[in-house]
């Protein structure tokens, strides 16, 4: 089912991107990508493995540098910051990684008040707990507070993974491939689990994936990512509304494997 168009601010970009270039010698793997994200939206960054689309998102953190073009987050060129601010901005960003990155020798209590106690250390152990409790309930596993990584399923540990970025309250939300390796049941959860993020944090995020699905039910508006360019930008229907080729066998690929 397709996701009906969230409420957004057009007017207002989170991330802007400008002429971005990005090639690891020979290989070039962005050119010259332009990109607005609008505040409060879902913004599905679609293509192939091996397309950029992490690089993309890893500039965006500035984990990695452009070679050309700008990159502004939050107001800020993150080129430009220096590794105090980086470090600053990067508070306001949630990054939701593929294997939910979260500390296998920790419970999922310890998980998720690492990042309040490194990050905020003047806040009391009221307010930590309390943000447990919210955040827990907010991925719907209030039961795991006492877990381990190891007993909790996938679906599990992508959901305390999301919940661990949730507790700084970020402004914006990077997902990187959310669904992969879940099987369908628990890739239906966590496509929910993101749209419900959406609206109970108010959150503005960049959908990474290579799974039309997530697109689908998650994505107020899809960029098609080909060779390196965005080649189709619009709704599900209108990027796959194509008589382009190569969009039309990605789209095949997917449903028809």
């Amino acid at each position: 089912m397709e996701k009906p168009i969230a409420p957004v601010d057009m007017s207002e970009h989170p991330i802007s991107i400008k002429g971005l270039r990005k090639s690891f010698g020979d290989l070039h793997v962005l050119r010259d990508i332009d990109l607005e994200l609008y505040k409060g939206e879902n913004l599905v960054v679609l293509g192939r493995s091996g397309t950029g689309k992490s690089v993309l998102i890893k500039i965006v953190s500035g984990l990695l540098k452009q070679d050309a073009g700008t990159v502004n987050v939050l107001g800020q060129e993150v080129d430009k910051l220096t590794t105090k601010e980086l470090q600053q901005l990067r508070l306001k960003i949630g990054f939701s990684f593929q294997n939910s990155a979260l500390y296998d020798s920790m419970t999922v209590k310890e998980n998720l008040e690492f990042p309040l106690v490194r990050n905020a250390p003047h806040v009391t152990r009221k307010e930590i707990d309390h943000a447990i409790e919210e955040v827990l309930e907010g991925v719907g596993l209030s039961q795991a507070l006492n877990q381990m990584p190891s007993e909790l399923s996938g679906g599990q540990r992508k959901r305390i993974g999301i919940a661990r970025t949730l507790i700084m309250r970020p402004e914006i939300m990077l997902y990187d491939e959310p669904t992969a390796g879940l099987d369908p049941i628990t890739c239906i959860d966590i496509n929910n689990l993101i749209n419900e993020v959406q609206e109970r944090y108010n959150t503005s995020s960049i959908i990474i994936t290579h799974d039309l699905t997530c697109a689908k039910s998650t994505g107020d508006r899809i960029m098609m990512l080909l060779d390196g360019r965005f080649e189709k930008t619009g709704t599900f229907e209108e990027v796959f509304n194509t008589e382009d080729e190569r969009i039309q066998t990605f789209y095949n690929y997917n449903f028809t494997s």
